[in-house]
């Protein structure tokens, strides 16, 4: 524990130094194969995490990538601010979500303790429903087919599961357990909980823990979708696993904070977890993570760039292609379904960069959009 508590104390030097953050990422959103959506029209949502009132903001992508804002909408709640952050107020990835097997958009209001359910139409969006948490400061949800879960951070953690009827989200009564985490360790921003997310097969539910144990946690789910009593945990000394996103049915890029890194890791049936490959960024504050083709992405909030590899043998493989820089406090993150356009968060000044994505895995500056309201904010998808 005191290599966890000195490892904290340096990722907020660092923030406070560089006056930057800490770890999708928003995975890739998955609309249709031709990565266009029902409409025709290129969408990229953005969550502002505003504690005055939550908004996300619909911009329409241009063939070319440039980005020009559509409409903001109301998410009918609250952002919030995890005590200790500096660009990133929500430290977790996964706050906003698309859902393209119902069109539905899931953003979180940490302030509230609510979701906000949206249906989505192009660049345009309708608000259906709101609903509660299931616990304290949801800032991570994660959709397969029908089941949907919310990862909420302060009081030790929980998650909370619902399945979908009609285009609205249905709340589990006994889909909810507690994560058992020290409620009181601090600073917030890097002793809560990072993100909730399935394996690729849909069988598994995995949280991360960051510095507050440094652990993998795997829940098992029956085949009605509610999870095992209690998880299986992997514990990965000095780590601090942030952010993932899946590789193939039972397997995860995860993002580590600790070590500045991205590794590969395999989950198993009996939901334990073996690494199986490892890639240092020499970045700072590596934490969250995205997914283009057979391409990787990882933001370091605290050097302010994106660290790119490429993967091969199943993600036994990670080559690195190099670090390309952003605007202050690389955060959360999102690739078009075609893999050809990347759009990072950055908080410190609420700036969305726009990049495109070459064959080589480089990243070409396109420009970038200020966000209103968005300074600190974390949430983007691009379906």
């Amino acid at each position: 524990m005191q290599k966890i508590t000195r490892l904290g104390m340096a990722v907020a030097t660092a923030l406070a130094t560089a006056a930057v953050c800490t770890p999708s990422v928003s995975a890739a959103a998955r609309g249709g194969d031709d990565g266009h959506d029902s409409s025709g029209h290129h969408a990229v949502f953005v969550q502002t995490d505003d504690p005055a009132g939550n908004q996300i903001i619909a911009y329409r992508r241009a063939e070319n990538g440039r980005l020009t804002q559509a409409k903001t909408y109301d998410t009918d709640g609250l952002g919030g601010v995890l005590a200790g952050s500096v660009a990133d107020h929500l430290a977790s990835q996964g706050s906003l979500t698309y859902d393209p097997r119902h069109a539905l958009l899931y953003a979180v209001n940490a302030g509230s303790d609510t979701v906000s359910v949206f249906s989505v139409d192009g660049d345009r969006l309708a608000l259906r429903q709101v609903v509660g948490s299931g616990g304290r400061f949801p800032v991570s949800v994660a959709v397969h087919d029908d089941d949907v879960y919310v990862l909420n951070a302060l009081d030790g953690g929980s998650i909370q599961g619902y399945t979908i009827h009609d285009g609205r989200l249905r709340e589990q009564a006994g889909w909810n357990r507690d994560l058992g985490l020290d409620p009181n360790a601090t600073p917030q921003f890097t002793n809560t909980p990072g993100q909730v997310g399935f394996t690729g097969d849909g069988s598994q539910l995995v949280v991360t823990t960051k510095a507050n144990g440094s652990n993998l946690l795997v829940f098992n789910l029956d085949r009605s979708g509610a999870p095992a009593d209690s998880p299986v945990t992997t514990n990965l000394p000095g780590a601090v696993p942030f952010a993932f996103v899946p590789n193939g049915s039972h397997g995860l890029f995860l993002a580590e904070a600790g070590t500045n890194a991205v590794a590969t890791f395999t989950i198993h049936r009996d939901g334990t977890a073996s690494q199986e490959a490892y890639a240092a960024t020499g970045q700072s504050a590596t934490c969250w993570i995205v997914a283009a083709r057979n391409l990787l992405y990882a933001s370091n909030a605290g050097s302010s760039t994106l660290s790119g590899f490429r993967t091969s043998d199943h993600g036994r493989r990670l080559t690195p292609l190099g670090n390309t820089p952003t605007h202050p406090g690389t955060v959360d993150a999102a690739t078009t379904p075609d893999g050809h356009y990347l759009y990072a968060q950055t908080g410190v000044n609420g700036i969305v960069d726009e990049f495109a994505v070459n064959e080589d895995g480089s990243l070409t500056a396109l420009g970038s959009r200020t966000v209103p309201g968005g300074v600190g904010g974390e949430g983007i998808v691009a379906p």
